[in-house]
């Protein structure tokens, strides 16, 4: 690694590549920052992480106007979209500082002493605690809600884990610019110096996963990063989990009676879904599954506008979108329904729709299931719900798994079969947009994701959490949400039963 790198933290200036030029410093430097840090975060109250996190939301809304600009220029994706994109990073902030003052996120459990059962019982009380500094990856596609400033920074930080990010190259000047408010509004909510950081460079990452000092990391992106960083930290002396989200086709199964009811209505949504942000959503829906005979993937090609070129969000990922969409092109038993690859195009990509049978899919899934993350989908025709069912399963995993139905239909066959491979199963509609809850899932079985915890939603902190149990404890010894008159109102389950405060 190098000897220095650029950050941009609660405990001095900004990145010396910045306009307002400040000391750089040693990774070992940033990550024992992140360690005195976290005796302090630690013990800290949920009000008083829920303040620092509404001090981040509430800095980025007033700076929109100024970031906005600066992700524009770096990722084309648009004013509108990126506007979009900074209220939802806000309001993912604000739930988290929410749901921390609720506090069932901490799975509080008390269970009094029993004689009575075999062993008899001690007095036990468990409680999820933070695993210490965490390294976030940040993302290209969503240069807000996944990136310096995203679901893993805050999630983490709603836990009381330092958080240090490594900022992606493809939009430097706004991940350093975030770093910097992100950093300036933990100093003014009075966080513990090295709550926060921020680097770059790729040797710098690596560096990070490795560092003793990291005890989680969390990352965006494709399955060959990923899979380095996550072999990175299994390999460690001391292996740390990596939560990584990595690669999809999300598969949408369009049933012969939807098909015959509404096809040019699926037809329009599947182009509008799979061309949203010329196709780099991690939840883009790659394979569609349409009987033989429907024509669809041609009523897709009709609603397309095949000759509009949009900017990309950098030139490699737009050449590896290409190359991708070329294998597939090549192959005997895959054509073109419209659309075409501009191999003379630089940074750009247009809209492909490619088909299939499932008979060739079934003979070499792991080919015509790679993903291609930009504007392509590819149509999979098949004989039967079941024979398309059975190449459905051949996807291994995938954040997302679709079927267009109409009602009536027996579903039971299908819901087992997507259940089985995605991290969220939706009846209509499509996969691409993600809402912020409680109650969503965004992971799935390998390779979408590397772990069985979601992304998105409340429940992403249980990833920078773990269990500790406290046998016969004294009442001072005990965590606040811990002790019998429960001075927190938190909901805990007690003796077996649950209660809400």
């Amino acid at each position: 690694m190098t000897s220095t790198i650029d950050t941009a933290s609660t405990s001095g200036p900004a990145s010396p590549s910045a306009a307002s030029a400040g000391a750089a410093a040693s990774l070992d430097e940033v990550i024992a920052a992140a360690r005195a840090a976290f005796a302090v975060s630690v013990a800290s109250s949920a009000e008083q992480r829920a303040t620092w996190l509404t001090a981040i939301a509430d800095a980025l809304d007033a700076a929109r106007d100024e970031l906005v600009p600066i992700a524009d220029a770096e990722t084309h994706l648009g004013p509108a979209r990126l506007n979009g994109e900074v209220a939802r990073t806000t309001a993912q902030l604000r739930l988290f500082a929410t749901a921390i003052v609720e506090g069932s996120y901490l799975e509080a459990t008390v269970d009094h002493p029993d004689a009575t059962t075999t062993p008899p019982r001690p007095d036990l009380r468990r409680i999820l605690r933070p695993l210490g500094p965490v390294a976030v990856f940040g993302a290209s596609n969503f240069p807000f809600a996944f990136s310096v400033a995203g679901g893993d920074t805050a999630s983490a930080l709603a836990t009381g884990c330092p958080v240090i990010v490594k900022g992606h190259s493809a939009h430097p000047r706004l991940s350093l610019r975030t770093a910097e408010i992100v950093a300036e509004a933990l100093r003014d909510a009075g966080a513990p110096e090295g709550l926060f950081a921020h680097i770059v460079g790729r040797e710098n990452g690596t560096a990070l996963v490795q560092h003793p000092g990291i005890r989680a990391v969390g990352f965006t992106g494709s399955l060959h990063g990923g899979r380095v960083l996550f072999d990175l930290a299994s390999s460690r002396p001391d292996p740390i989990p990596f939560y990584g989200e990595l690669s999809a086709v999300n598969p949408v199964l369009v049933t012969p009676d939807a098909a015959a009811a509404r096809a040019d209505e699926l037809a329009a949504g599947l182009a509008g879904s799979f061309t949203l942000g010329a196709g780099q959503f991690c939840t883009n829906p790659g394979v569609v599954f349409a009987p033989v005979g429907s024509g669809f993937a041609e009523r897709v090609a009709a609603v397309i506008d095949a000759d509009a070129a949009v900017p990309m969000l950098t030139d490699g990922i737009a050449a590896a979108w290409a190359a991708g969409v070329d294998e597939l092109v090549e192959r005997d038993d895959v054509r073109v329904a419209g659309g075409r690859v501009d191999a003379d195009a630089v940074g750009t990509g247009s809209a492909v729709v490619l088909t299939t049978t499932a008979e060739a899919v079934l003979a070499d899934p792991s080919s015509l299931y790679a993903e291609c993350f930009g504007p392509s989908t590819l149509v999979v025709e098949y004989e039967s719900v079941d024979q398309a069912l059975e190449a459905i399963a051949a996807v291994g995993g995938t954040l997302t798994a679709t079927v267009h139905a109409e009602p009536g239909e027996d579903l039971t066959a299908v819901v087992a079969v997507l259940s089985e491979i995605a991290g969220r199963v939706l009846f209509g509609g499509w996969p691409t947009g993600v809402a912020v809850s409680w109650a969503q899932q965004h992971g799935g079985p390998w390779p979408s994701s590397s772990s069985i915890h979601t992304s998105v939603g409340v429940t992403a902190m249980r990833r920078f959490l773990r269990p500790v149990a406290y046998q016969d404890a004294p009442e001072s010894a005990l965590p606040l949400e811990l002790r019998d008159a429960n001075p927190l109102g938190i909901p805990r389950r007690v003796d077996g039963v649950l209660q809400v405060g």
